[in-house]
C-alpha cells in the first residue's frame, strides 16, 4: 500500500477564531475514523513558533529555508490501497477542516 500525504497551508484555513473549536474536533474525528479504518499513519501540524533550520551538506546549520518554500499548516500521512481512497480521505479532511487539502503520494523505498 501507499503512504498519501494530505496537508494544508495555514493561511489556507480561513475560519473565525470562534470556529476554531469545531474545526479541530472535526478534524479530530476524521483522524480518530482513520485510526479505526487502520490507515492511519501520523498527523500532526507544523509549530511555527519554532523556526525552521537548513542543514547544509557539509553539516554547518542556518535559520533559513529553501527559498520560496514555506511549510506551515497541518497534515495527515495515511497508508492506503488506492489513490481513490487518498481522495475520498483527503475529501473527509477538507470538509472538517474547512478548506482545500493536497494530496500526494509518497514513493516506495524497499529499504526503508
Amino acid at each position: 500500500m501507499t503512504k498519501y500525504l494530505i496537508s494544508f497551508p495555514a493561511d489556507a484555513m480561513q475560519v473565525g477564531a470562534d470556529e476554531l473549536p469545531a474545526v479541530g474536533d472535526a478534524a479530530r474525528a476524521v483522524i480518530e475514523e482513520a485510526k479505526a479504518a487502520g490507515v492511519y499513519v501520523f498527523a500532526g501540524g507544523i509549530d511555527e513558533s519554532v523556526e525552521p533550520i537548513l542543514v547544509s551538506a557539509d553539516g554547518a546549520a542556518s535559520a533559513e529555508t529553501y527559498p520560496g518554500v514555506q511549510l506551515t499548516g497541518g497534515f495527515a500521512v495515511l497508508e492506503l490501497p488506492t489513490r481513490e481512497a487518498a481522495l475520498h480521505w483527503a475529501r473527509k479532511l477538507a470538509t472538517a477542516c474547512r478548506c482545500p487539502q493536497e494530496l500526494r503520494a509518497f514513493m516506495y523505498d524497499p529499504a526503508s
